[in-house]
């Protein structure tokens, strides 16, 4: 059997809430009621946050998020080591995405790339928790107050994560996260925005009309519509499941932890991720020469592996005459390894033994 990159913990308590969804018969809608309406609750309680709405993908809650700032040839400064939707999140607004460069240790935004970017067009700040290594935000932070900017957070690898005393999703204006198979919160799809501007209430009621086709002011009889939107709303299958999911994170969160730290000490290889008890590791990096052959090994040893990201500034999409040393050199090295809460003890003995054994 494959040791697999990532594989979705779950249990008796997941079927039972999906049953319970699919004999109800209503499992879905666009105002939000029931499970999506109780996940935002219990969501808003876990993160510390003002204000949550819920989404049907971290890309949705991107989009929303973004949305919110009337960016349309704005620039807004992230970095290029990410999933695409990040980037493209801001196009879709029509904002101009202005590509820094990552810290080499982290592979988060890089502070000083970020100054170097700021023009008068700039508008906002997109910083990506890496892998769920959270992002220095005090430093981001000052940067933004110094030139009065708006911070919307990429949180899409970062549930459970914490900076300071306070988890991720309780500092900036939005926070944008992702729900899938594969991330801590599994589920079939599904993502949230949690808000913690003074604005916060008036900002959730523009999110829910955005998330359902722009609907507002709905009573018995009828309702308006003044914007275009789309739909974008989470379904109850997913809202079940994320309850369950989300009572088990911490949990969950510390046997990631517990992994990361064996494979932060075990592994003989210098650039690899460090470990950090603020961090979810959503997933976990190593960085190395050759690659393509070390890839390879694992595989014929049943061992899956994967690479995240390629750079979003090298796609025929954007500008691939733009020079990131650090996101480039890292883009050609990176492998992302077995990093999930299922992970046995000899599983994890063999990737590090087999990474070892042929570096």
């Amino acid at each position: 059997m494959k040791i697999k990159l990532f594989d979705p913990h779950i249990g008796k308590e997941e079927e039972i809430a999906i049953k319970k969804v699919l004999k109800s018969k209503f499992w879905a809608s666009g105002s939000g009621g029931r499970n999506v309406s109780e996940f935002e609750t219990e969501f808003k309680k876990f993160s510390g946050c003002k204000e949550c709405v819920t989404v049907n993908s971290g890309t949705a809650a991107l989009n929303l998020a973004m949305s919110l700032l009337d960016i349309k040839n704005k620039e807004v400064i992230v970095p290029s080591l990410t999933f695409v939707s990040t980037v493209n999140a801001i196009s879709y607004n029509g904002g101009i995405p202005i590509f820094a460069d990552v810290n080499s240790k982290t592979l988060c935004i890089d502070k000083e790339t970020i100054e170097s970017k700021i023009t008068k067009k700039t508008k906002a700040i997109l910083p990506v928790h890496f892998g769920g290594m959270p992002c220095k935000l005090s430093d981001i932070k000052k940067i933004a107050n110094e030139e009065n900017l708006f911070i919307i957070e990429d949180a899409a690898h970062a549930a459970g994560s914490k900076f300071g005393t306070k988890k991720i999703g309780s500092h900036s204006q939005a926070v944008c996260f992702s729900f899938h198979p594969v991330k801590n919160i599994a589920m079939p799809t599904g993502g949230i925005i949690a808000i913690n501007d003074k604005e916060s209430k008036m900002m959730k009621s523009r999110l829910q009309e955005r998330r359902w086709c722009g609907i507002k002011n709905r009573n018995f009889n009828s309702y308006e519509i003044s914007e275009l939107a789309n739909n974008y709303y989470m379904n109850e299958f997913s809202a079940a499941i994320g309850r369950i999911q989300l009572r088990k994170l911490e949990r969950l969160n510390n046997k990631r932890r517990k992994i990361a730290k064996i494979y932060s000490e075990e592994i003989k290889i210098e650039n690899k991720m460090k470990f950090s008890k603020d961090c979810s590791y959503h997933l976990f990096w190593i960085r190395v020469k050759s690659r393509e052959k070390l890839r390879k090994i694992l595989l014929e040893n049943g061992i899956e592996t994967g690479i995240h990201y390629a750079p979003v500034h090298k796609f025929e999409l954007y500008d691939k005459k733009i020079k990131l040393e650090i996101t480039e050199k890292a883009s050609e090295e990176i492998i992302t390894i077995p990093m999930h809460p299922n992970l046995t003890s000899n599983e994890m003995n063999k990737v590090i033994r087999c990474i070892n054994n042929n570096l």
